[in-house]
């Protein structure tokens, strides 16, 4: 009798390393000079790989920043996060990884990226990373 050892996985993920964070387009805040403002976005339909199983993951992302010059841009924010659609990566280093890659684009003053994840086996993940500008 055949037993799932047998079966090797022959599901392959893209690593994260395909990941191009510049396609994000920043747009100048045009009232940086006169006041701060909160923005939140939120990503219901994200979706990446478990990379030791290959199955997928879905979650919702959602990114609250504080700008200093420069917004997301909402079309390229979208087609960054398609690149995820096929890439092996842990719920705590997906949000660390987007937390990086936008901070890198947007220098922000504040920016919080949470990833809420739906049930795999009975268990739900919620994960957040913090970046706070240095004084």
């Amino acid at each position: 009798m055949a037993t799932s050892s047998d079966y090797p996985v022959k599901y392959k993920a893209d690593s994260p390393d395909i990941i191009d964070k510049y396609i994000i387009e920043p747009i100048d805040y045009a009232y940086a000079d006169r006041r701060d403002i909160d923005i939140t976005i939120r990503h219901p339909e994200y979706t990446s790989v478990c990379p030791m199983t290959g199955l997928p993951d879905y979650g919702c992302i959602t990114i609250q920043y504080r700008p200093n010059r420069k917004i997301a841009e909402l079309k390229s924010l979208k087609y960054y996060f398609l690149q995820y659609r096929n890439v092996g990566i842990f719920y705590e280093h997906l949000v660390n990884r987007i937390l990086d890659d936008l901070v890198a684009v947007l220098e922000p003053k504040r920016m919080e990226v949470t990833g809420e994840f739906t049930s795999r086996g009975g268990i739900t993940a919620q994960t957040s990373a913090v970046y706070e500008e240095s004084a």
